[in-house]
């Protein structure tokens, strides 16, 4: 697993991994153990798992790495591995600094204990004193915020006030590395923003942060970089937004990057010619998206198509061409953030969908999402039907209201199926890059320009206004 990260070859790891493997013996039934147990010819009744297989990688000091992977992909196994709770099959780990570690609920608390006593006890096992412990109780007990159960048996918790107790110990016992697996995702909202401002804190101060999610929000908005398993052996090391499309790809098999790769320009016109004869070559795209009987994938013709997209669904239906139009309605790339875009989506059905739901989301280069709807949010009032043989056209109109630079626009289809978002029928991850332009000088930070209203009152002046008004 090679990473695009050179800061990992750089200084001194907090994490060292070499080769890590961790092999667990499956057996079909409790009796089946007992069989090779007393075997005399030592027979063995088991099947080998590796849910580790081979995996390298060092964490800088100081660094926020997010693993990603399908379920049994070996994440946990890993984290465990590294926070001492397992040990490996073979294979070597460094560990420089003392270590907290949010793995899962209830390691390291004994029920009968106390929020307070299980605090206390958490801190003797990482080396820190009564007495040191003590000072830092209060504000434990602020951070988690449980009120008076902080002094119940943690046996009468509930999943949410675990959570509070164990992430509120492990950000105040000062350890250099905070290890979580997914411990987060129990959180209420504002919980969840009270840690994430805790983890910037814990970052600014020079921190090592290995984070375990499904969130891929989470990965993108904090981490500085990202691993992906795949069945124990890590198949992608480097940008979080890179990896989180390799995570979809590794999800969604069934569309992968194969089927994606990229087109000459010059063999999609030559299909398009054989479809239709009518077309002039310098207005092909806009006419090619109206154009009904072409059913084929016409995406690849923009300009702004990423070839390397990540694609999946569940075929009852494909995105098959787009347009972003200017206000002169031409197909373009770049845009200033007044500008008026037309988004126009092409789709063709292979099966009737009574309840069919079309959006699309626009990201940053780095994968925070900054925009997304759909029409079975709060555009239609009703439900969009859809048969089978049919060809579609959704339009969506916006202002890229943005900071100037680079964005990823997110097509997707679904049917609503009762659940959120709805049962997904296709997505297209990174469809399209567009460009917003600057113009003249940027008066804001961040990432969406919310068209700001200032005005300095001062006080001589509101008081005559008021008296005036009376």
């Amino acid at each position: 697993m090679s990473s695009d990260d050179p800061s990992v070859s750089e200084g001194r790891a907090a994490v060292s991994v070499r080769d890590l493997k961790k092999k667990y013996r499956l057996f079909a039934s409790p009796s089946e153990r007992l069989k090779e147990a007393l075997h005399p010819l030592r027979k063995q009744f088991h099947r080998e798992f590796w849910a580790l297989n081979g995996v390298t990688f060092d964490v800088p000091i100081g660094q926020t790495l997010g693993i990603l992977g399908a379920n049994g992909s070996g994440k946990s196994t890993l984290l465990q591995i590294i926070a001492g709770i397992l040990r490996p099959t073979s294979g070597s780990l460094r560990v420089d600094g003392k270590v907290a570690a949010l793995i899962e609920l209830g390691t390291g608390f004994n029920p009968e204990f106390t929020g307070r006593d299980n605090a206390l006890l958490n801190g003797s096992i990482l080396g820190i004193s009564p007495n040191d412990m003590l000072t830092r109780l209060p504000e434990i007990e602020a951070f988690a915020d449980i009120g008076a159960f902080f002094d119940q048996p943690v046996k009468t918790y509930s999943s949410g006030m675990f959570v509070r107790l164990a992430f509120a110990v492990a950000i105040n016992v000062d350890a250099d590395i905070l290890i979580v697996d997914e411990a987060l995702a129990v959180g209420d909202a504002k919980f969840k923003n009270k840690c994430y401002e805790r983890f910037t804190s814990l970052q600014k101060r020079g921190k090592t942060i290995i984070v375990v999610t499904h969130d891929v929000s989470m990965v993108a908005n904090h981490c500085d970089r990202a691993i992906v398993l795949d069945h124990g052996v890590g198949v992608f090391d480097g940008a979080p937004a890179t990896a989180i499309d390799r995570y979809f790809e590794l999800l969604y098999p069934s569309r992968g990057a194969v089927e994606n790769a990229p087109v000459s320009r010059a063999a999609v016109s030559a299909e398009i010619a054989d479809e239709t004869k009518t077309v002039i070559a310098e207005e092909r795209p806009t006419a090619t998206f109206w154009n009904s009987k072409i059913r084929s994938d016409q995406c690849r013709l923009h300009g702004s198509y990423n070839p390397h997209e990540v694609r999946y669904g569940n075929g009852k239906a494909e995105i098959i061409d787009y347009l972003l139009l200017s206000s002169d309605g031409r197909d373009e790339q770049t845009f200033f953030p007044d500008a008026s875009v037309r988004l126009l989506v092409k789709v063709a059905v292979a099966r009737d969908v009574s309840k069919f739901i079309a959006g699309f989301a626009l990201k940053s280069i780095d994968g925070v999402g900054v925009y997304g709807t759909n029409t079975g949010s709060a555009l239609l009032d009703h439900p969009i039907s859809v048969r089978a043989g049919d060809v579609e056209f959704f339009e969506f109109g916006f202002r890229p209201n943005l900071m100037p630079g680079d964005y990823f626009l997110d097509l997707g289809i679904a049917e609503d199926d009762g659940t959120t978002p709805g049962s997904v029928i296709e997505v297209r991850r990174s469809l399209c890059h567009i460009v917003v332009l600057p113009r003249g000088r940027t008066s804001f930070s961040g990432l969406v320009d919310l068209s700001l209203h200032f005005v300095h009152h001062r006080l001589g002046d509101a008081l005559a206004g008021l008296a005036e008004q009376a």
